[in-house]
């Protein structure tokens, strides 16, 4: 069983950068497709940014390409999501997930393993 743990929510205003840090428990952690998740008040979970298991590439929704980043640190056992310039719409609770799954990165079923999300509001 892996445990997530989310941090570096908060509040910022617009154009400005946050950090996210997903850390997990176990070691098997580097071997699984780690994928970040928002969900805004009202609306369904998203997919923002995965890194695949198979090679670490990423992938990125096309409403934050070029703004965030992912990257994983297998010695920290952990996965970060620097978001910049961001936008009010970038309002969101932010969930980062792990799993075996190296193709359907996008979907919230493809994940087994969930952190307990955490906050970012953007304001204008």
């Amino acid at each position: 069983q892996v445990q997530l743990v989310a941090s570096g929510g908060g509040l910022v205003q617009a154009g400005g950068s946050l950090r996210l840090t997903c850390e997990a428990s176990e070691r098997t952690f580097s071997t699984l497709s780690v994928g970040w998740f928002r969900q805004a008040p009202g609306k369904e979970r998203e997919f923002v940014s995965a890194i695949i298991r198979i090679g670490s590439t990423t992938r990125y929704a096309d409403s934050v390409k070029s703004r965030f980043t992912m990257s994983r640190d297998n010695a920290k056992n952990t996965v970060s999501l620097q978001m910049n310039n961001l936008k009010p719409e970038d309002t969101a609770v932010y969930y980062c997930a792990a799993g075996i799954s190296s193709f359907a990165y996008a979907s919230p079923s493809s994940y087994t393993y969930w952190g307990q999300g955490t906050r970012v509001t953007v304001s204008s």
